[in-house]
């Protein structure tokens, strides 16, 4: 192991020496730093500069200290990934892509913009940005497994509250909790059958070998995190599909069909097999979804509306039985309509947490008071239907007690502990890994302690 210490500081400055006669964009390449037997370059440093610039994410500090010493951690948990094989879902990783693509080309305007500003075409800065997502996620798995065991007791919560200084306890912003009634239109039976004749001429078509299964996908393709990858989801086992698709898709055995035509909550499908790997299926597929017309939305918040008359007004049943007989959304219809805030596992949102319809709503009511129809977007299906929201409570802007915030405190505690967790396995690991910070990069005040070794 010190033969390979030795060795490894001279084949860097050679490998960097390579890229400086070579040169990138007539920039002299340079070893910056290196990690165990990896290297970090200069031009991976300003490329993820730059990246930070344009999503206008802050740096504290001085962007070649703070980053190079980011790039470096993430080679530590990648390390420690390799060891334990941690795998990612290669379909969450796809939409991750896609969905910073898309951002890029809608803020910028077109995809040849985008090329001109990244400095790369679009499959090159796929690549670069799956690497990335991949790199990410695998760095998370490794963090949830080396603080998977941390827990807490109202007695842990309550000592770490009353040990916070005053200045150190948060300011909670207004918060509501709110319940939800929803409506999806009908659809008339001609635009659905619309919508399958058209599933069924692009079947057609693929089983007559008349079209590529893809490029119908990324013609038609209503869905938007797979259409541009010609309707691939990647591997997946059942548990990661609605119900109707993985019990087709699980069925197919011929990669040169199409599926009948899958009816689910997000539309209709028609789906080809790829690849059966065990427990697993990689599949494409093709969703349309029908349309609802204008005067079936206005038919439904008519309808609505008279639901809430017949709550508030003529007393006939309370708005939570409503939601149990009627609502279409099964997660809340099953919860008496309580939304409930992914983010923190509560039923509190602060406002800018609620969709958008439904925020607009509950500002203009008090606790108690039900809302009048209105149309918002399913934020599953991304689909128009209507709804009825009712204030439940609101509570208002406070410092955070433990009576009111006791949640909110608790995730504190347990964010508190879980740093302290990653940052003693860091300091053991930066203590065991050899790293060599070269001349004009170690200027600075670290983050962690123990980079520089003492024969740099």
């Amino acid at each position: 192991m010190k033969a390979k210490n030795i060795l490894l500081p001279a084949l860097f400055a050679l490998i960097g020496a390579v890229y400086a006669v070579a040169g990138v964009d007539n920039v002299a390449e340079e070893v910056a730093w290196v990690v165990g037997d990896q290297p970090i370059w200069k031009s991976e440093i300003e490329e993820q500069y730059q990246s930070m610039l344009y999503e206008k994410i802050p740096v504290s500090g001085d962007p070649y200290c703070v980053i190079p010493e980011q790039i470096a951690i993430e080679k530590l948990y990648l390390h420690q990934a390799d060891m334990d094989t941690v795998e990612v879902t290669e379909s969450m990783v796809q939409q991750q892509v896609e969905a910073q693509i898309n951002y890029y080309i809608s803020s910028l305007g077109t995809k040849e913009k985008v090329e001109q500003i990244f400095n790369k075409s679009l499959p090159a800065l796929r690549e670069s940005l799956h690497d990335m997502w991949a790199n990410k996620s695998r760095v998370q798995q490794v963090q949830r497994n080396l603080t998977k065991d941390i827990t807490s007791t109202p007695a842990d919560v309550r000592r770490y509250f009353d040990k916070l200084p005053a200045d150190s306890i948060p300011y909670v912003p207004t918060q509501v909790e709110v319940q939800i009634l929803t409506a999806a239109p009908a659809i008339p039976r001609e635009e659905i059958d619309n919508v399958k004749a058209r599933l069924r001429d692009y079947a057609d078509r693929v089983n007559k070998g008349e079209s590529e299964f893809s490029t119908l996908a990324i013609l038609y393709s209503e869905d938007p995190g797979s259409a541009s990858r010609g309707g691939e989801l990647g591997f997946m086992g059942r548990g990661q599909l609605v119900p109707e698709y993985a019990a087709v898709a699980f069925n197919l055995n011929d990669t040169k069909k199409v599926s009948k035509i899958v009816e689910s909550e997000f539309g209709y499908h028609i789906i080809q097999l790829i690849e059966k790997r065990g427990d697993r299926v990689n599949t494409r597929h093709i969703l349309l979804r029908p349309r609802v017309a204008d005067k079936d939305l206005t038919d439904a918040v008519n309808r609505l509306d008279s639901l809430r008359t017949d709550i508030v007004d003529n007393k006939k049943f309370t708005f939570e039985e409503a939601v149990g007989y009627l609502s279409h959304d099964k997660d809340t219809r099953n919860n008496r309509g309580v939304m409930v805030n992914a983010e923190n596992g509560t039923s509190r949102f602060g406002m800018g947490d609620l969709p958008q319809e439904v925020a607009k709503e509950v500002n203009k009511l008090q606790p108690g008071e039900i809302s009048q129809a209105f149309i918002m977007k399913d934020p599953k299906t991304n689909q128009d239907i209507v709804a009825l929201v009712k204030l439940t409570s609101r509570i208002e802007g406070h410092k955070a007690n433990l009576s009111d915030d006791y949640q909110a405190i608790k995730n504190m505690y347990e964010h508190a502990r879980q740093t302290e967790v990653l940052d003693e396995w860091l300091a053991k690991k930066i203590k065991e890994t050899y790293v060599r910070i070269e001349d004009g990069w170690r200027d600075c005040e670290f983050k962690h302690t123990g980079w520089i070794k003492q024969n740099n």
